[in-house]
């Protein structure tokens, strides 16, 4: 008897995902996650060729050419930087489809290049160490490193609760939120969101020049750090030593903070270690009075640096796992729904 309907023939992840090639594991963006994190672990940024950095000036120079005291020209200018970063990690994925090595090195290398975990401990603890050492000054001229503060208003608490603040928000910054886009998207994910985050940190804040032309920068940068500074929140309360602690604060005094994803990561840090954030503080030669996080606690002092960035590292070794789950099954979704449109094609 003929099969005048014979079966489709077994189809492989080449066939049914259009951006898989043979034999490449559903993991394969886990494994380069992990990858990536070990590089990062190990040797920290990349001290030469940052490709960061090499984006920094090419937004620099977009910025001198597109800038205009207005938003029309600032959304211009963050859809061309960002837009362009995406595109250009699409570009390369695309490129080494076929080749399950290959995908897997171009992940790790990304995720190398976008997170900064290590250095956010390193620098961190390089302040704590000169604060122990008494060298306040050596304290204060490290301190720009990490974050914007006017260091020579600041005293050595004040320093420690600036390196604190600094270790939560980046710890969703400069690690979760772009594992938490790299598992969603790929390497357009993890390009997209460092580039997002790289403008926002050059044209997001309000100064003369950029409360208009940055304007667009800082909300794409709100939108893109949400999901990230939730998890963020959520696995350092579930790591950190105080978990109701870091719930109540977070419930009780993240949306008084006037950014909505910094506040929520620097209350549950604050509630988690039994330490109070905010107050006031100065940027650029302006006075803020933020609100008091985690006001049940104690002030943060030197040693808490160090308690700060433990807790740091396992949000981020926590978010690593979450995140690398998410893209296996984001990968194993798209091979199953290849192969589904294949059987239908093969059906007709």
């Amino acid at each position: 008897m003929r099969a005048d309907h014979a079966l489709p023939p077994a189809t492989t992840p080449a066939d049914t995902d259009p951006h898989a090639a043979p034999g490449l594991p559903a993991a394969g963006y886990a494994c380069g996650a992990v990858l990536g994190s070990l590089l990062d672990l190990i040797a920290g940024d990349p001290r030469r060729a940052h490709p960061v950095a090499a984006f920094g000036r090419a937004a620099a120079a977009a910025e001198r050419l597109l800038w205009r005291d207005h938003r029309g020209a600032g959304a211009l200018y963050t859809a061309v930087c960002a837009g362009g970063a995406a595109a250009a990690a699409a570009a390369l994925e695309r490129a080494v489809r076929r080749s399950p090595a290959a995908r897997t090195a171009l992940t790790a290398a990304a995720v190398w290049a976008v997170v900064g975990g290590t250095t956010l401990a390193r620098e961190a603890r390089a302040i704590a160490a000169a604060l122990e050492a008494g060298d306040l000054e050596a304290a204060r001229a490290r301190l720009p490193h990490l974050c914007g503060r006017d260091p020579q208003a600041l005293d050595a608490d004040g320093i420690a609760r600036a390196v604190v603040e600094s270790v939560a928000e980046n710890t969703s910054d400069a690690v979760v939120g772009a594992l938490v886009w790299g598992a969603a998207a790929g390497v357009p994910g993890l390009a997209g969101f460092r580039a997002v985050n790289t403008l926002d940190a050059m044209v997001g804040h309000r100064s003369p020049r950029h409360l208009r032309f940055g304007w667009a920068s800082a909300r794409l940068d709100d939108a893109a750090g949400w999901p990230g500074a939730r998890l963020t929140a959520l696995l350092a309360a579930l790591a950190g030593p105080d978990p109701r602690g870091a719930l109540r604060a977070w419930r009780a005094d993240a949306r008084r903070h006037p950014s909505p994803n910094a506040g929520v990561v620097e209350a549950a840090f604050a509630g988690a270690l039994g330490v109070r954030l905010g107050g006031t503080l100065s940027y650029g030669g302006r006075v803020e009075h933020r609100p008091v996080l985690g006001a049940g606690g104690r002030p943060v002092r030197v040693e808490d640096v160090e308690r700060a960035v433990r807790l740091s590292r396992r949000v981020c070794a926590l978010a690593l796992a979450v995140c690398g789950a998410a893209g296996a099954l984001r990968e194993a979704r798209a091979v199953r729904r290849g192969g589904s449109r294949r059987a239908s094609e093969g059906g007709l």
